[in-house]
């Protein structure tokens, strides 16, 4: 007899929450059926977007646009194995066996909900998307890359939540959005491409890097590769490999280091160019820096001429 769950007792018998708790994952505190959590399948996940119901095993993930169930979770999660391997896989980590006697939560159809895009408008039309923007300090150069993009997410009672962002589109013709709270994808993951110099170009891991860089070098003519996500780095280099001379802007932590040594492995002839931002972790934390220099020079500034008291006369 095998000693390995059917599809349907792991579905009825395995838990989401207690798999990734075994993975050590944690949710972050929140109320409510839903758990939310830092995606564990994006390394580009700054704010947690992936959510995990556990009474109804379902999961999604809002910046890949994906979810499922547990086995859909395992299949990208453990993307080397197999099916059957996944399945095996998920039995071990959660100590399942066969013909265990569990109480089986409730099951019910669940809609997994979309991101469905309903308005674009130009960046400079609301407010709080500005002040974001310009919080980063790109929103001048922004104008001319980005939309606000207006959105809302539809759950399974068929209630409707409206969001907004500052965004783009990727090669799938898919947004890549951005606000102050959220980071995703309306639709399939792609890359960003911008064209300019046939056999130069830079590669960015997001939008806010590529825009600082922009900030820096307004009129560098190079080719741009935007991944919009870390997980399309072999798209990335596959891109690259039609120019003969390659800037990295990776991030300056743990993943876009490897990411850069991945790529520079891959294609020996590119550059890590992320000295330019040295001491920070990305491009953008470098533009914020200065903003907060000029903003610091000026309160000096006006600090002083504050204090000058200038005599009236008559």
């Amino acid at each position: 007899m095998s000693n390995l769950l059917t599809v349907k007792e792991l579905k009825e018998q395995g838990s989401l929450v207690d798999l990734l708790s075994r993975l050590g994952y944690q949710p972050v505190p929140k109320r409510g059926r839903e758990r939310m959590y830092h995606s564990m399948l994006r390394n580009d996940d700054s704010d947690p977007s992936f959510s995990v119901n556990d009474d109804l095993g379902v999961w999604f993930d809002h910046g890949l646009g994906k979810g499922g169930n547990i086995i859909d979770f395992g299949l990208l999660y453990w993307k080397h194995l197999g099916f059957n391997d996944v399945v095996k896989k998920i039995q071990q980590v959660c100590s399942l066996e066969p013909g265990e006697t569990r109480v089986a939560r409730p099951r019910k159809a669940v809609k997994i909900p979309q991101h469905i895009v309903e308005q674009v408008k130009p960046i400079g039309t609301h407010p709080a998307i500005t002040e974001y923007l310009k919080s980063r300090g790109v929103f001048d150069v922004a104008r001319k890359y980005l939309s606000e993009v207006y959105y809302y997410v539809e759950d399974d009672k068929n209630v409707r939540k409206h969001y907004f962002a500052a965004g783009w589109q990727n090669e799938n013709n898919s947004w890549e959005v951005r606000n102050r709270y959220f980071k995703g994808c309306m639709g399939h993951k792609g890359i960003t491409f911008f064209p300019g110099h046939a056999k130069k170009a830079a590669i960015f891991e997001g939008f806010l890097d590529f825009l600082s860089w922009r900030i820096d070098y307004p009129e560098a003519d190079q080719s741009v590769i935007i991944l919009n996500t870390l997980n399309l780095l072999q798209q990335g280099i596959n891109k690259a490999k039609a120019f003969s001379s390659l800037d990295i802007y990776f991030d300056r932590d743990k993943a876009g280091k490897m990411a850069t040594r991945d790529f520079i492995k891959a294609l020996p002839y590119a550059t890590d160019r992320s000295e330019i931002y040295e001491g920070f972790n990305d491009y953008n934390d470098k533009i914020k820096a200065g903003l907060k220099i000029v903003a610091a020079e000026k309160r000096t500034k006006d600090d002083f001429f504050s204090g000058i008291r200038v005599p009236f006369e008559r």
